[in-house]
């Protein structure tokens, strides 16, 4: 089983250097494109190779690269979305870790693709070993010529830097990040105009996520048949799952795009801890539905997981037991994501703090009937097309699927007057 994003990652937490990422054919994809192809052949070719943005949307990579005008004059820019902030989700602080000039040579390629002239990685402000691992690495690659004025002899030109969010989960969404970068509070942006044409500085502009660029040279190097030869099922490529929750072995694996949730599970995570049992699972991180174990031999692809009634999102799965409270579980979740609200929309500002306001009185036992209700008459009116972005849509997914999976614990935390699971909880 190849395993081309982590085969190179050192097991003791170290990070791969530029000397050691040379010697197992770093930069060769880079020399390659800048030796015998030309931009738009770069961009054909991740197009015909179907890559999917791996940052939770699933969008066709290639296809949003096409929407950046190639003929006018001035800067454009390409972003690393690194702002991993999404509950559960930990796949791309592994390859920022572990690996961080296969981003670097990802976003060059990207960049010289859509004929970038600048570089930005968009980091969360938490990983501070990522930050030192990137500084260096990107201190390592324009000495070694890989950035900078006329890359490799080339004509092609490129500034990169980093720079760290100051912790808001808001700056994931990319008209945000772009806010942010500019200095501005991170509100969503209207579109159109789309950051391809319009984005950061009002220049065209391509965000990327961090597993999504780093596909990149190995695409350019070994070819999109190659690609797709690593996948199960029709999304090509290999996948960085993760696992958290009572698992015996809580994780995170790169495998081949569509492999079942029950693998996942048993296989890779060792199965529910003893005295645990499998009650469900968000497929990819907070903002996805609850799937339950009717969908265990669901394939973990865009299409597969959308099929049975939730996202694939980032491939990281959170895990419940039937030790632990749905409703208490969901509360966690709410009271997160109104607090990261960026109150730019009514819908979200206000409607976040009434469903945790209204799951927290269910947990402490004054929730009544009609509070049932009142959650799913929020999961309607705070659902897609009603707010500016997707944060309110993504924090009614897990709401509204525990009140279908799990309407009967909702029921007796009202008939018990207190959370049934008080006594199981740590």
């Amino acid at each position: 089983m190849e395993r081309p994003l982590t085969q190179h990652i050192p097991d003791n937490g170290a990070a791969l250097h530029l000397r050691e990422y040379e010697a197992v054919g770093g930069y060769t994809a880079l020399r390659k494109a800048l030796r015998d192809m030309e931009p738009a052949q770069v961009s054909t070719l991740i197009k015909d190779a179907n890559l999917k943005g791996r940052g939770g949307a699933g969008f066709a990579t290639g296809v949003k690269w096409s929407f950046v005008p190639m003929n006018v004059p001035g800067p454009k820019y390409l972003i690393a979305n690194a702002d991993e902030m999404e509950p559960g989700t930990f796949k791309d602080r592994w390859l920022l870790e572990g690996n961080p000039h296969q981003l670097l040579e990802g976003m060059i390629l990207a960049a010289y693709a859509i004929q970038a002239t600048d570089a930005f990685v968009f980091l969360r402000w938490a990983y501070k070993d990522a930050a030192r691992e990137m500084r260096r690495a990107i201190a390592d690659a324009y000495t070694a010529g890989y950035l900078g004025k006329n890359i490799l002899g080339s004509a092609f030109s490129l500034e990169m830097q980093l720079h760290t969010g100051v912790g808001r989960y808001m700056c994931g969404e990319e008209t945000a990040l772009l806010n942010s970068l500019e200095g501005k509070r991170a509100t969503p942006r209207a579109k159109p105009p789309f950051p391809q044409v319009s984005g950061l500085f009002g220049k065209p502009t391509i965000v990327n996520n961090v597993e999504t660029l780093c596909w990149i040279s190995h695409i350019v190097n070994n070819g999109e048949a190659w690609f797709k030869s690593l996948s199960y099922t029709a999304d090509g490529g290999t996948k960085i799952y993760g696992v958290s929750g009572r698992v015996n072995k809580p994780g995170a694996w790169e495998l081949p795009m569509g492999i079942t949730m029950r693998e996942l599970l048993e296989e890779h995570a060792g199965g529910m801890r003893n005295g645990y049992r499998f009650r469900g699972a968000l497929p990819g991180g907070a903002s996805t539905d609850f799937l339950t174990d009717a969908h265990l031999d669901v394939k973990m692809d865009f299409a597969g997981v959308a099929a049975a009634g939730s996202r694939l999102g980032t491939g990281t799965m959170v895990v419940l037991d039937d030790h632990t409270c749905p409703v208490g579980f969901v509360h966690n979740l709410e009271h997160f994501f109104a607090q990261e609200s960026c109150g730019f929309c009514t819908p979200c500002r206000e409607g976040l703090p009434w469903t945790e306001k209204i799951l927290w009185s269910l947990e402490n036992g004054t929730g009544e009937p009609a509070d049932l209700e009142l959650l799913e008459r929020h999961t309607r009116l705070l659902g897609p097309g009603n707010t500016f972005c997707a944060l309110a849509p993504g924090a009614m997914e897990p709401l509204q699927s525990a009140l279908k999976y799990f309407r009967e614990d909702f029921e007796q935390h009202i008939k018990e007057k207190k959370c049934p699971y008080a006594h199981h909880q740590h």
